[in-house]
Order: C-alpha cells, then sequence, then structure tokens
C-alpha cells in the first residue's frame, strides 16, 4: 500500500511517498481502508521531532482519519465489515490502510462525507473543550479568536456563535478576516499589518481590541498562535477573562510576566484535548454528540477547503506550515468515494 513516511525527522520536503507493508492484523484489532485523512499543525511538528508525541521512526504522520472497516480481529464484537468509521490515531494516518484499536474509532456520522469527517474531530474537538470545559464561554460574553481563519481557528469562531457569544476574530490579511466574516465573525482584526514587537504598534493592536468590545476587553481568548501575540492580548483582557493556552503556530513559546494575571484578576487555562479524550472519555463522547448535533442542525459549516491526493502530503503539510492555509486540508486515498 502507498504511504507517506517520515523516516528522518525533518521539513515535510524530507518525507517520502513509497509502498510500504501492512503489519499482521491482531486478534484484538481493525483493518480500515482510509478514505480521507485530515491535516493538522501537529502534523508538521511531529514530524520535526517537536511535538510532544514522538513516534519511532520510520512513521508515517496523520493524526485523523475516516474510512470503512475492511477486516476485524477475532475477539472484536462491536464493529463489523463495512462500517464507516472517524479514527483518532495520533500518527499514522497518511497512508492507504491503519490497523488500530477498536478504542481509537467511532461510527462517521451519515450527514458527513469522508472528507468532512477526516477533519471534524481534532479541530472542533479541541475548540468545543476549549470554550465550553475550560472557557466556561457563556451566552453574550465576547471571545477573541487569534489565528482565526485556520482550522481550529475557524472551528473556535463556529463554535463560540453556536454557543451565543460575540465573536472578534483576528486574522493576518484581509483575505482572511473575509473568510472568518463568512463563518460568523461579528468583529474582526487584521493584526498582521502591525509589528508587535513595537510599542505603538501594540498600542494600536490594543486599541482595535478594546474597540471591537465595547471598551470591556474580551471575556474569553482562544490562542492558537502565540509567539508576540500572546501578551499584548493578554493585556487586552476583561476581569475575570479566560485566556486559553491552545498552541504555538507563530513558532515559540511567549514567556509572560505572571503580575499579569493578578493585575487582570484573569486566568491561563491550558487546554489538552488529547489527554481530556483519554482521562475523561464519556464526557469527550457527550461533547461530540454536541459537535456532531450541531451539524446536523447546520450551525456548523466544518469546511474542508482543499482535497489532495495522498501523494501531496508534503505540499499539505507545507502549507500548513506557512500559515497559508483557511479552514481544513484533507488527503484522500485511492478507496476514497464521494458521498
Amino acid at each position: 500500500m502507498k504511504a507517506i513516511v517520515c523516516k528522518e525527522f525533518g521539513p515535510p520536503s524530507s518525507l517520502v511517498y513509497e509502498d510500504v507493508e501492512l503489519p499482521e492484523l491482531k486478534k484484538s484489532q481493525i483493518l480500515i481502508d482510509v478514505h480521507s485523512a485530515g491535516v493538522n499543525f501537529p502534523d508538521t511538528l511531529i514530524i520535526q521531532d517537536k511535538y510532544q508525541v514522538k513516534p519511532p521512526l520510520p512513521f508515517s504522520p496523520g493524526g485523523e482519519i475516516s474510512g470503512v472497516i475492511s477486516a476485524v480481529g477475532e475477539s472484536v464484537t462491536d464493529w463489523k465489515v463495512g462500517d464507516e468509521v472517524v479514527a483518532m490515531i495520533g500518527f499514522g494516518g497518511f497512508r492507504e490502510q491503519v490497523i488500530t484499536s477498536p478504542s481509537n474509532i467511532f461510527r462517521k456520522p451519515s450527514s458527513m462525507d469522508f472528507t468532512t469527517a477526516s477533519c471534524f474531530t481534532l479541530t472542533y474537538g479541541t475548540s468545543h473543550y476549549a470554550l465550553k470545559n475550560r472557557g466556561q464561554l457563556k451566552e453574550g460574553e465576547n471571545l477573541l479568536v487569534l489565528g482565526a481563519a485556520g482550522g481550529v481557528g475557524i472551528s473556535a469562531v463556529e463554535i463560540g456563535k453556536a454557543m451565543g457569544a460575540r465573536v472578534i476574530a483576528g486574522a493576518s490579511s484581509d483575505e482572511k478576516l473575509e473568510v472568518c466574516k463568512e463563518y460568523g465573525a461579528d468583529e474582526v482584526i487584521n493584526y498582521g499589518k502591525y509589528d508587535l514587537t513595537n510599542r505603538d504598534h501594540v498600542k494600536e493592536f490594543r486599541a482595535e481590541i478594546s474597540k471591537a468590545t465595547g471598551g470591556k476587553g474580551p471575556d474569553v481568548i482562544y490562542d492558537p498562535v502565540g509567539a508576540d501575540f500572546t501578551e499584548p492580548s493578554l493585556r487586552s483582557i476583561a476581569w475575570n477573562g479566560r485566556f486559553l493556552v491552545i498552541g504555538w503556530a507563530a513558532g515559540y513559546i511567549p514567556k509572560i510576566p505572571m503580575n499579569l494575571y493578578l493585575i487582570k484578576g484573569c486566568s491561563a487555562v491550558g487546554v489538552f484535548w488529547g489527554q481530556f479524550t483519554a482521562l475523561e472519555p464519556q464526557e469527550h463522547l457527550a461533547n461530540m454528540n454536541q459537535l456532531t448535533g450541531w451539524y446536523e442542525e447546520e450551525k456548523l459549516k466544518a469546511p474542508v477547503t482543499e482535497v489532495l491526493p495522498l501523494e501531496q502530503g508534503q505540499q499539505a503539510l507545507e502549507t500548513i506550515l506557512a500559515r497559508k492555509a483557511t479552514g481544513k486540508i484533507a488527503l484522500t486515498t485511492s478507496f476514497y468515494k464521494s458521498q
């Protein structure tokens, strides 16, 4: 079978597309014919050995897939050949077939096609857990989403609106902000025009946040960007605000003066969705049921903005790494069929 393989840690250009052997199916495992794999920012980190999960070489990146079960081990009773499923596997998804444990899969919603299903769980699961469980976002509150045009950003915009918040979207270009408006943003801020190492630019950026929130500041800030964007955003937060730490797509982890949390009366809240799914599986299932319900009610569009064949996995990861993606990218295999 064909696969994208990481043989040495490095940039997307170091990956290879080649034939690989399928391991033997154990009695407690299932075999999935992969129709589609979602492409996510953690995939760019794991191939560079910059992620908390460190698989042994060689491996395939790709943490979420959708497909059809083509074989089950003799001890598997809850699943059968032909079932359409979504699997969260951490890595190993950029290949035509995947062997995994039944604990990693759930049934694909009939309302979703394979590409949407492969791009839904990680981003929407992360943002829902962040805003609902960690941020305690309430109806009518101001939500500032940084990196709002990316995969997790758009999911946060859509979920924030579904929860009744007033959403302010921040992104690095007017073109990206038009996308944010399409998915429900009430206000937008183009922070691409600011050099946030410049004090005057920081003041202008903070003034925009203040204006967009009626002078109050954001009640909740969703930050998957990090770097120079974090501190000025935190300094703008409302009293009793919650700053959600999602990631550092801009390239480095900022160091924040601890006195800001005291002065602002706010909280910094870590969002580790993967650990949440492992430690609180029932709450995770309830969250996913709410998300799929919102999708079926058309409260969420869950856009897949680019679909590429598996052999173009390098290109997809380079797009993500360069922060040029709006929405999600999916990779499809020879098994893929549209619905």
